[in-house]
């Protein structure tokens, strides 16, 4: 595993490709409605910024189809090699997997007709950096299609649980540790208009989960997931993560319980000529 593996502050090991899976499935009729509003179709040149295992790439490559191309950028190698195995099993080799960093001097494609990032501007250390590279990426007319989290503190239990509230405390700290931002979006708007681009379409986007229902896994497994990622990092110990797990547990058995979903901005732009 490279270094650059360690330095994802949600890991890259095998129960966040897990998760990463599941979470795409929940979120994939979102995703697609996003890419036929920004008019992706047959044939498009595509790159999806910071892949991950390639869950949405593949995806993107089906939309397109082979006379297409998907870039799929990803500085993760353990990412890189999940993402590759599941081209391969799909069939798709219009997708082109490339191992770069989103926040080296420019990204190594051009004449995009679309770019799609999800929750990566609030991972980055330099979100205007990123939307830069883009527009240089992206032809004009082309289009960035953005879903990031605008008020992860929305993110909660209800009834109102002080234990899921510290664990939200505890994800805000450990990502703005690593130089990211969960409430990016806020700034994006401003960010893509002083960058070259001119706002299409905002749309907030949440979910309300009860613990039976599919969608509860969501919210739930990224809790069970990240509470033992919080205390490896040492940014919580290990008593506290259990009362977070404990609290979880309980609601999980409460007919009244409700998970809110951190709020997310979808953002589409075009790319001035």
């Amino acid at each position: 595993m490279s270094n650059q593996d360690h330095d994802y502050v949600l890991g890259t090991h095998d129960a966040e490709i897990e998760r990463l899976a599941f979470q795409h499935s929940i979120w994939q009729e979102e995703v697609h409605r996003a890419w036929h509003a920004a008019g992706i179709g047959v044939g498009a040149k595509v790159a999806d910024l910071g892949a991950g295992p390639g869950f949405a790439t593949v995806d993107l490559a089906r939309l397109v189809g082979p006379t297409g191309e998907v870039y799929a950028i990803e500085r993760s190698r353990r990412f890189l090699e999940a993402l590759a195995t599941a081209a391969r099993n799909a069939g798709h080799d219009w997708i082109k997997p490339i191992e770069a960093d989103l926040m080296a001097a420019a990204l190594p494609v051009r004449d995009l007709d679309a770019a799609w990032c999800r929750w990566v501007a609030c991972f980055v250390p330099d979100p205007r950096h990123l939307v830069r590279s883009a527009a240089a990426a992206i032809r004009p007319g082309g289009r960035f299609i953005l879903h990031e989290y605008h008020a992860y503190s929305t993110y909660s239990l209800l009834p109102h649980s002080a234990e899921i509230g510290s664990f939200v405390e505890a994800v805000y700290e450990s990502w703005r540790a690593q130089g990211g931002e969960p409430d990016i979006a806020r700034a994006l708007p401003q960010i893509l208009v002083e960058e070259g681009f001119e706002l299409v379409s905002a749309r907030p986007i949440s979910f309300a989960a009860r613990p039976k229902e599919r969608l509860w896994r969501w919210p739930a497994g990224f809790v069970r997931t990240n509470v033992p990622r919080l205390v490896e990092l040492g940014l919580r110990d290990q008593a506290w993560g259990e009362r977070v797990l404990r609290a979880l547990d309980s609601a999980e058995q409460q007919p009244a319980s409700i998970f809110v979903t951190p709020t997310v901005l979808e953002l589409i732009a075009v790319r001035r000529g």
